[in-house]
């Protein structure tokens, strides 16, 4: 069940570049930044806590897994967003003409857990899923 005041998640990835992460998450997605220090920073991702870690030499993940169709990139992070978050944000993206791994599109149209997706990398390799469901109560349903 999907729960509105549900606890922040921590989550800390490598990067190789921190001023091109802090373009990215800052700039890009508008994440507001926390704290920093010369090897890591610290970004509010709707409301979550991520920390993009300095890692000389990173290596971008290959690795991908078929999902109605499309080659999900694993691993991945991102957030559910209410449906109209997450269609401004596909909007603010493809205006900032970022290259997206998946599209956004309906993910198992008509289907239990019909849902809105879109997949991207940031500077680093990482990747993203930021994603939507009409009906909440479907992130779970089987």
């Amino acid at each position: 069940m999907f729960l509105p005041d549900i606890s922040p998640f921590h989550l800390a990835f490598p990067v190789d570049d921190l001023d091109a992460a802090r373009a990215f998450y800052g700039g890009v997605l508008g994440c507001p930044e926390g704290r920093s220090s010369e090897r890591w920073i610290d970004f509010n991702l709707f409301g979550h806590q991520i920390v993009a870690h300095w890692k000389d030499g990173h290596v971008k993940p290959s690795h991908t897994n078929p999902v109605d169709g499309h080659d999900v990139p694993v691993p991945h992070f991102g957030v559910v967003l209410p449906w109209e978050k997450w269609e401004t944000l596909a909007r603010q993206l493809k205006a900032k003409k970022i290259e997206f791994v998946i599209e956004p599109y309906i993910r198992f149209k008509g289907e239990v857990g019909e849902q809105a997706t879109m997949f991207f990398h940031d500077p680093a390799g990482n990747a993203l899923e930021f994603k939507a469901f009409k009906d909440p109560s479907q992130i779970f349903a089987k």
